[in-house]
């Protein structure tokens, strides 16, 4: 049975070794470019100095240059990112969707059922070496993922927290690989045929990972809130790398006067026209800024979290994927 496995997705196997060459291929030098570039400019010391709660004007101000020349030299990356967040649906696409649709599609099922070997035998077979496969194949994407954006993590202010980087770094990949293949070895049971299944897979994927992202992860752990004067404020309030889940303006008896702004003026700083920071908002004495954020040391935890339901949503597709098979005729 595993050799006759072997046979059947032995091209698969090829093609996907090759692309995954391909995608190293080019991923690695620019990896390196933005290394060198990274330590060229100095950030690492930036952002150890940026940490420190002594840190000077002067400082900050020549740091913000750097990641600004950073981030401006290498930004347009982030549309290769968009596009790397495909991967794992790629996979259940092209390994899932087709485990037990082009069986029944093409009628080889009726042969395989009937050679003395449960269906049941069959389903933990193909199902535990493809995902023995596709999870391999994940932890190698996360950790060369890891290590390429690990530069842009560092210059942007969400850090890895940021909605595109997230996804693609840590165990996040293996947990989406190996619900893209159970999404589309389960959609293969009900649409027997391969396009119809390719399809739901998709769609699916798509609309559960957005679910989770926009619905569930800012609620992983209670968010923490951060108040701070609008007068003599500065940037260190917030770590770099925290994700912020809401900001605004509230007066000074805790109504929000204007969301998703902030005011931080030095101690007595006046507008041009000499009235108070602040007072084009008509703001009172007392008001402050206000910030719901998720701290930047949470983010091994939320990846755990996210696997976690994945891979669960994962084993539950899984088991009513071998519960329809005993009963495709």
């Amino acid at each position: 049975m595993i050799w006759l496995t072997w046979r059947q997705h032995r091209r698969q196997a090829f093609f996907t070794l090759l692309g995954f060459a391909a995608l190293a291929a080019l991923m690695v030098p620019i990896g390196l470019s933005m290394r060198h570039s990274y330590a060229e400019l100095g950030l690492a010391e930036c952002a150890r100095q940026l940490a420190a709660t002594d840190v000077t004007p002067a400082t900050r101000e020549a740091c913000d240059a750097g990641f600004y020349r950073f981030t401006n030299r290498y930004g347009d990356l982030n549309l290769l990112a968009v596009l790397l967040l495909a991967l794992p649906v790629l996979v259940g696409l092209f390994w899932g969707a087709p485990l037990v649709a082009r069986e029944v599609e093409q009628g080889t099922h009726r042969f395989a059922w009937t050679q003395g070997i449960p269906r049941s035998r069959w389903a933990l077979t193909k199902f535990g070496l493809v995902g023995a496969a596709a999870v391999a194949l994940a932890v190698c994407y996360g950790l060369g993922m890891s290590w390429w954006v690990e530069p842009l993590t560092r210059s942007a202010r969400e850090g890895r927290f940021g909605l595109i980087v997230f996804d693609l770094q840590g165990v996040a990949p293996v947990g989406y690989t190996v619900f893209a293949v159970a999404l589309g070895i389960f959609a293969g049971t009900v649409w027997k045929k391969m396009l119809p299944a390719m399809g739901i897979t998709l769609a699916g994927f798509l609309g559960v990972r957005a679910a989770v992202a926009i619905l569930a992860r800012p609620h992983y752990q209670p968010a923490r809130t951060l108040a701070f004067p609008i007068e003599g404020a500065t940037e260190t309030t917030l770590e770099r790398g925290d994700w912020i889940l809401a900001q605004g303006i509230r007066s000074a008896d805790g109504a929000m006067v204007a969301e998703d702004s902030r005011i931080m003026c030095p101690p007595g700083g006046k507008g041009p026209d000499g009235r108070a920071c602040g007072a084009e908002l008509g703001l009172q004495p007392g008001a402050y800024n206000w910030q719901l954020y998720q701290p930047a040391d949470r983010f091994w935890l939320f990846q755990g979290i996210e696997t976690g339901i994945f891979v669960a949503l994962a084993v539950l597709l899984l088991w009513l994927a071998v519960r329809r098979i005993r009963r495709i005729s």
